[in-house]
């Protein structure tokens, strides 16, 4: 016999996809209207559903490795500070977690990868911004320049994320989309939808200029910084295949910059 629903949902939409958050904790849902305001949808769409078990913390560690793995035609998800299922075919699933924003940002992170991957798109550690129409990704290790050059960009730039970039591939091409996913700025991205017209590898020198990358040297860079958490061979391969394509269709380019404003003189001004 099915359990009855819990009363209280937030409808969170990111990358055009729509998780409903259900749970019984008035103070959570106000919770989460602060931490993804933006990306709150009121429309009623519903693509995936989770019921949301809010328990105290048991002193886990949410910096313990994430554990992804399918079980019985379902996904598990596992760190210290959370566990939850995922039925891929009723779209239904459930979390248990301590009542923090943190650990739900990390289960959307890994539905939207695992989601992302069987359509050839992907999370990426990486800023994007959109400037003129056309999105720009800026990947790199860290402390390679990420939120330098968000924290640089000219007015008239709407940032996506200076944390995690959010790479769909659509009928007409690539498509980058904010995110509510912050890093060292801590806010979230613009609710932003552009087709994706570059991607730079970031390395700081003593000048700005832009660089072809080879196709190997792209995809190399590519995969280092695609967020994938799953334990699973065939997803595995998807992604070293999107690289690729992702590699073919979008230029690539090796991005070195001084930290200050000008380098974004360069950004989308060379040739293609």
């Amino acid at each position: 016999m099915n359990e009855p629903a819990l009363p209280l949902h937030a409808d969170i939409g990111i990358g055009g996809i729509h998780v409903r958050l259900r749970t019984d904790d008035p103070g959570f849902i106000d919770l989460l209207g602060e931490r993804y305001a933006g990306f709150l949808d009121g429309a009623g769409r519903v693509d995936y559903e989770f019921d949301m078990h809010l328990q105290p913390p048991e002193g886990t560690d949410p910096d313990d490795d994430v554990r992804v793995f399918r079980r019985d035609g379902l996904w598990c998800m596992e760190r210290g500070d959370f566990r939850a299922e995922w039925d891929p075919q009723s779209r239904r699933g459930w979390i248990r977690q301590e009542p923090n924003p943190y650990s739900v940002d990390s289960v959307l992170r890994i539905v939207h990868s695992l989601l992302l991957a069987r359509e050839g798109g992907m999370l990426m550690h990486a800023s994007s911004a959109v400037r003129d129409g056309r999105a720009f990704v800026f990947m790199g290790v860290s402390g390679a320049g990420k939120t330098t050059i968000s924290r640089l960009a000219p007015a008239g730039v709407h940032l996506l994320t200076d944390e995690m970039s959010y790479l769909r591939r659509e009928a007409d091409g690539y498509f980058a989309y904010g995110t509510p996913f912050s890093g060292e700025l801590g806010r979230p991205g613009a609710n932003l939808r552009a087709p994706l017209a570059c991607i730079y590898l970031l390395a700081q020198g003593p000048e700005n200029r832009i660089e072809a990358l080879g196709h190997a040297d792209a995809v190399r860079g590519l995969l280092a910084n695609i967020l994938f958490f799953a334990q699973d061979r065939e997803l595995v391969q998807a992604i070293f295949a999107s690289a690729i394509e992702l590699a073919e269709r979008v230029p690539v380019r090796r991005l070195t910059f001084v930290p200050d404003s000008r380098v974004w003189d360069l950004i989308g001004n060379e040739s293609t």
